[in-house]
């Protein structure tokens, strides 16, 4: 019996030359929150339109709560979709955009069910008072709500978001984060969130799947993909990594730091040294680094407020980051353009190559 809220089956997309998804297959439980992260081209709001109903796929199945909507049309799906700029109606209140899909649709209900539904979606999304104002007298993070409450009026078993955070301020991101998903689990419907932001992907999914080039190329928790990416690419995606280009061969990675034993590796298409950016520390650069090292000139700090990054250039040009957490305690002080030897334990590092050991 299939339990999923819905699967994908080797799904193909094209527009003309373009593949925009690849045999793509998938699977989501009821009660769950995903994110798909991938850049720009990757695929990720091609794979929400497919599921959506929206596009319509050369190859491959769709299905929701056990049943084939592949050539289902989108209004008779039962899938909620809230866009990126959340097509809200200008001329409507509040309450008039979150109930219009009831009135419009073919809900059967009467005006006081249709009113009740949309004022409890309304307090549900923080907006209780607001249900008489036009769309135009809120604010942006207010929008989303309302696009939101929309959508959960019908009732659905599964809610799409395209970017839905991508044009509100990094304050009310942060915020709308921690909402979006106590909201979830209080409806406990599953949410499918397409991203390009690494930390909003790996911030509100209980699972995440990458994406590139029309392929999903990794699915995990966010410790899981965090912690072991399944390629230089998803490495890359994350930017959580300084990568470095070399030769693995017999055991040993050769690179701009020298050669360094690899006791274990990830197969790839390419052979790539990974270092996330808080294994790196500095020394000075006379000091005598018990693992590999590379000498770089320190160029500038930035500080996050949990943390503090700092910018180093090595002598090919390459950019190395290091990431010092503030909970660990006061961080180190740099000199501008003063070299440090950076090093790191090897044992934590993720080395890609065509030997793979794993």
């Amino acid at each position: 019996m299939d339990t999923s809220v819905f699967r994908l089956d080797g799904v193909t997309k094209r527009y003309g030359d373009l593949v925009a998804l690849d045999n793509a297959s998938l699977e989501a439980g009821a009660n769950e929150y995903i994110s798909f992260l991938g850049p720009s081209g990757s695929g990720k709001t091609t794979l929400l339109r497919v599921i959506a109903g929206f596009e319509a796929p050369e190859a491959g199945r769709v299905f929701f709560n056990g049943r084939d909507i592949t050539n289902l049309p989108a209004h008779e799906r039962g899938i909620g979709f809230v866009f990126q700029n959340f097509a809200l109606f200008p001329h409507l209140t509040v309450i008039q955009n979150v109930g219009f899909g009831l009135t419009h649709g073919k809900s059967g209900l009467s005006a006081a069910e249709i009113e009740r539904r949309s004022l409890e979606m309304i307090e549900l999304v923080g907006l209780s008072g607001m249900e008489g104002r036009g769309v135009d007298q809120i604010s942006g993070g207010q929008r989303q709500r309302v696009a939101l409450a929309r959508t959960l009026t019908m009732h659905p078993k599964l809610v799409l978001l395209d970017e839905p955070l991508g044009a509100l301020d990094a304050n009310l991101r942060s915020r709308m984060r921690t909402e979006l998903r106590a909201i979830r689990e209080r409806l406990g419907v599953t949410f499918v969130h397409v991203t390009g932001s690494e930390n909003e992907a790996l911030a509100m999914g209980d699972r995440v799947v990458v994406l590139d080039r029309g392929r999903i190329i990794q699915t995990g928790t966010p410790g899981e993909v965090y912690d072991s990416p399944a390629s230089p690419d998803v490495a890359h995606f994350l930017n959580r990594f300084n990568l470095f280009d070399g030769n693995l061969s017999g055991g040993r990675f050769n690179g701009v730091f020298g050669s360094v034993p690899v006791p274990r590796s990830v197969r790839s298409d390419r052979d790539v040294y990974a270092v996330r950016y808080d294994r790196m520390r500095a020394l000075p650069v006379s000091a005598d680094a018990a693992g590999p090292a590379i000498k770089a000139r320190f160029v500038a700090s930035e500080y996050l407020g949990s943390s503090m990054m700092n910018f180093f250039e090595a002598e090919d040009g390459h950019v190395i980051e290091m990431e010092h957490h503030l909970s660990l305690g006061t961080p180190q002080t740099f000199e501008a353009r003063q070299d440090y030897l950076l090093t790191w334990n090897p044992e934590q590092a993720i080395v890609f190559g065509r030997e793979a050991s794993r």
